[in-house]
């Protein structure tokens, strides 16, 4: 037995489910450099009905001296600000259709165009949507090199985020954040050595620590200079005090400075895969630098440090 009302009202259904789900046109940009355009013939924009296309400029252009011939019936007012002119037609026009569009910069720079409909247009596919006007080739590249720019700032810093997302979710971060803070009995590992050193301006101790399959180190300093505070520079984990043989490692450090008088933590695990080369175990040196490229101190990681 059909329900009466969706035996009535079946045509309003079909309509409902039609408007949830709407045709989207991927919006079209186009790149135009004057400079690369035969002299004897403007540039032509693509436009189409009730569809607005934007023109980008390199600089700002004058709304006084901006104006397209026999617009009226055929498109919206022109309208011009800053550096962008918009174009709205009332309707479709066809090839055979063209305005003379005269862009006058403020600084008295004349740019013209024709604006005018593609052959064979379907739908929003053919119709720049956006036009992004460069006078020369120099001006474009300028733009696209600061793209680039932007594009590989914006790549290095998701991948600077995953990493720290992975480090933050790492055991070996995990251990490190216990020793910095100075639950030491918290972490999974044996105090083997301690080492005291002091130089005019750190106090420094030092603590050696195995572990099952990990060796940690967890250095102490108190900042006895009197005029700066102590930043960490880098820290290096080698096989033979080079970059060639650096090693991944877990580093945390507590506070991020250390004031003069006062005293931080640094620390640092590494797991069994740092030691491991293609002569078997080897012993890896770590070095840790001021944040004024000076070296503070190296410390010898004996490989039977590895339980």
């Amino acid at each position: 037995m059909h329900h009466p009302l969706l035996f009535r009202f079946p045509l309003l259904l079909v309509l409902v489910a039609s408007e949830a789900v709407p045709e989207v046109c991927e919006p079209t940009a186009r790149t135009l450099i004057l400079s690369e355009h035969p002299r004897s013939e403007a540039p032509k924009v693509y436009v189409g009905g009730q569809t607005a296309t934007l023109l980008r400029l390199e600089k700002d252009c004058d709304p006084e001296r901006t104006n397209m011939l026999g617009w009226k019936g055929h498109f919206e007012p022109l309208i011009c600000h800053d550096r962008f002119v918009l174009l709205y037609p009332l309707r479709d026009l066809t090839p055979s259709d063209r305005f003379l569009l005269q862009v006058t910069l403020k600084d008295g720079t004349e740019l013209p165009f024709i604006v005018t409909a593609r052959q064979q247009s379907y739908g929003n596919r053919q119709v720049d949507q956006q036009v992004n006007v460069f006078e020369s080739r120099e001006g474009y590249d300028a733009v696209l090199s600061s793209l680039y720019r932007a594009l590989e700032d914006a790549r290095e810093l998701r991948e600077k985020n995953e990493r720290h997302r992975k480090e933050e979710n790492s055991v070996d971060h995990a251990y490190a954040t216990l020793l910095a803070n100075g639950a030491v009995k918290a972490a999974p590992f044996r105090l083997e050595k301690t080492i005291t050193l002091k130089d005019g301006d750190t106090h420094m101790v030092i603590k050696l620590f195995s572990g099952k399959g990990k060796a940690a180190v967890l250095v102490n300093l108190t900042n006895t200079y009197s005029n700066e505070p102590w930043t960490l520079g880098e820290t290096r984990l080698s096989a033979d005090l080079s970059s060639r043989t650096a090693r991944a490692f877990a580093l945390r450090m507590n506070p991020s400075e250390i004031i003069p008088g006062a005293s931080g933590s640094l620390a640092v695990v590494a797991d069994k895969s740092a030691f491991v080369s293609q002569e078997g175990l080897v012993d890896l040196t770590l070095e840790i630098f001021r944040g004024d490229g000076l070296q503070q101190v190296a410390i010898l990681l004996d490989r039977r440090l590895i339980r």
